[in-house]
C-alpha cells in the first residue's frame, strides 16, 4: 500500500470511537491517507477530526451541514479522492466494527490478477467461509442474512454480503460510474454501488472478516433505513426482471421480412 490509497470514514457522533479507529488504521496500514467526512456531529467529532488533521498530514476532513446520510457522505468522499488522483478508495466505519487488521488484505486484493479477473471491488464479507460476527444479537444476524438472501433473489447479483460496508474500489471503476445518479442514502447504498459495478462489467472479490458490534455509542440502523433498502431492492429487482423478459422476447421473436426480400447476404433475383 502507498499514499495512493484513501480510507474514507463517515462520522456522526463518534467522538469516543474515532481516535481508536484512526489509530488502528495507521497501525495496520501506515502509508494510507484518511478522509473523515463529518455530518455536523453535535458531540464534537468534527473538531476532534480537525485536531487529528492538524497533527498528522495523512488525515483530512470534510465538514457537512447536517446528517445527510451514509451514501451521500461516501459519494462526496469518492469525488474528493478521485479529484486528487488516488488509485484505491476504501469505505470504513468509525465505530470499530470493521477490523483494521484486514485492511491490508482488502487493499492488496484490489486489482490483483486471479482466475476471476482483476477485481474492481473487494468486500470484507461476514458471510463467506472464514467470516463471522461477534456480539451481535440473533435478530441482527437474521436481519443481515435475510437482507442479503433477498438481494440475491431480487437482483441476481452473486454477492454473499452485498450490504457490507467495509470495502475497497479501484478508482478507475468508480470514475466510470455515474455517481451523480446514485440516490441511496442508507445501507442500501452498498447494494446500489455493487449492482452498478457488476452491471458495468466489473468483477468483485469477497474476503472474510470478523465483524464486531460497536461497544460505544448507538447503532445508526433504523426502521427508515431498513424500509428504504427493502423498497429500493424490490424496485430495482422488478426493473431488472422486466428488462430480462423484454430481452428474451426480443431474441425469440422471428425476424420480419418484406415479401420481396431475398436471402441475407445476397442480391435478390
Amino acid at each position: 500500500m502507498n499514499n495512493r490509497t484513501l480510507v474514507i470514514i463517515p462520522t456522526y457522533n463518534e467522538i469516543e470511537n474515532l481516535p481508536t479507529t484512526v489509530a488502528a488504521v495507521f497501525e495496520n496500514a501506515p502509508r494510507v491517507n484518511l478522509l473523515i467526512v463529518d455530518d455536523g456531529s453535535p458531540d464534537g467529532t468534527g473538531e476532534v477530526a480537525d485536531q487529528m488533521a492538524e497533527r498528522d498530514p495523512r488525515v483530512f476532513t470534510l465538514h457537512r451541514s447536517g446528517k445527510l446520510g451514509l451514501g451521500s457522505a461516501y459519494i462526496q468522499g469518492f469525488r474528493w479522492g478521485l479529484e486528487r488522483g488516488y488509485d484505491i478508495l476504501v469505505e470504513m466505519d468509525a465505530d470499530g466494527s470493521h477490523p483494521a487488521r484486514t485492511l491490508p488484505t482488502i487493499v492488496q486484493s484490489v486489482g490483483r490478477e486471479s482466475v476471476l479477473g482483476s477485481p474492481a471491488l473487494v468486500i470484507g464479507s461476514r458471510w463467506v467461509a472464514g467470516g463471522s460476527v461477534v456480539n451481535w444479537p440473533r435478530s441482527r444476524e437474521i436481519l443481515s442474512r435475510g437482507a442479503n438472501a433477498y438481494t440475491h433473489f431480487a437482483l441476481g447479483i452473486p454477492i454473499k454480503d452485498a450490504t457490507a460496508g467495509f470495502r475497497a474500489y479501484r478508482a478507475d471503476a468508480l470514475a466510470a460510474i455515474d455517481l451523480a445518479s446514485v440516490d441511496s442514502y442508507g445501507y442500501c447504498f452498498q447494494i446500489d454501488m455493487a449492482m452498478r459495478l457488476i452491471d458495468a462489467g466489473y468483477t468483485f472479490l469477497e474476503v472474510p472478516i470478523v465483524f464486531r458490534e460497536r461497544e460505544i455509542g448507538e447503532s445508526k440502523m433504523s426502521r427508515d433505513i431498513i424500509l428504504e433498502a427493502m423498497w429500493k431492492v424490490t424496485r430495482w429487482g422488478a426493473a431488472r426482471r422486466t428488462r430480462q423478459v423484454r430481452a428474451a422476447l426480443s431474441r425469440s421473436r422471428p425476424e420480419r421480412r418484406s415479401p420481396g426480400d431475398g436471402p441475407r447476404g445476397h442480391l435478390a433475383s
